[in-house]
């Protein structure tokens, strides 16, 4: 009865199904570790954030490039502020407003953007607080240049003068006639009344949908290992079934005897 397993048609069957099942396992496997992964690096990006609020502040050249490692840690930074830009569409406690960035030009020739605080509204020149004159010393949480597209970071472009809608270098030298660090400081302390942006509007934890799009991806290889097993057993099934039938019987033949049992068109 299982004599058709060695036909070529299910060898084929058999090897594709061998083969299918320890992929689809690697391919969920895999999938899983990368969601493990950034897991991981949410609960590492919470006990650093957690550690660098007890820290001393430190020189802003010791932090740099900014990294996991020293992501949100205190900084302390001297020079005069510059340029001032609004970044429109910040919310804050589900309110919405805009962010008061402000460049702080330093000794070394480049430019530490500053986020000084976050006003409601829409974003208004007028509203926005001039920067204190003279040379000031500030300190606040350092932070990694944005990207469009991450954590809700707009890429919306067109914007009036003014304003700009991410907070990185790439994007401010652009809008600055100074270079400008790959980094940026959050105060701790909003300034001029403005509200203190938090850690957790700025930080990236890496908990984010690329995450769940990786656990949704596991969810799928694996649906695709129990497919495989199915429509491998539904096959065996209607051969199996199929073999019954011829050997009752119930299945005709081909062959010149199978055609004697037909009967002529018209005839009863």
């Amino acid at each position: 009865m299982y004599r058709f397993l060695l036909t070529s048609r299910w060898w084929g069957i058999n090897v594709f199904v061998v083969l299918a099942i320890p992929f689809c396992v690697f391919m969920g496997s895999w999938q899983l570790s990368r969601f493990e992964d950034r897991v991981d690096d949410h609960h590492t990006a919470d006990q650093l954030a957690e550690s660098a609020k007890t820290q001393a502040a430190r020189p802003l050249a010791d932090l740099l490039p900014v990294d996991k490692a020293t992501v949100n840690h205190q900084t302390t930074v001297t020079g005069r502020y510059g340029d001032q830009l609004l970044v429109p569409d910040r919310s804050l406690d589900d309110r919405a407003g805009y962010y008061v960035l402000t460049l702080l030009r330093t000794d070394s020739g480049e430019a530490l953007p500053v986020v000084r605080g976050w006003l409601p509204g829409d974003a208004d020149p007028a509203k926005a607080p001039a920067p204190p004159t003279g040379e000031v010393t500030v300190t606040g949480a350092l932070q990694a240049s944005e990207t469009p597209g991450d954590n809700g970071v707009s890429a919306q472009g067109g914007l009036p003068a003014g304003q700009t809608a991410v907070i990185s270098a790439a994007s401010l030298v652009n809008l600055v006639p100074y270079d400008v660090y790959d980094a940026y400081v959050t105060l701790n302390k909003g300034d001029s009344g403005m509200r203190a942006v938090p850690l957790s509007e700025t930080q990236d934890s890496g908990l984010d949908l690329k995450a769940f799009q990786n656990l949704g991806y596991t969810a799928e290889w694996f649906a695709f290992v129990g497919f495989v097993v199915f429509m491998w057993f539904r096959l065996l099934r209607r051969e199996v079934e199929l073999a019954r039938d011829a050997e009752l019987g119930l299945v005709p033949q081909d062959g010149p005897e199978a055609d004697d049992h037909k009967l002529p068109v018209g005839t009863s």
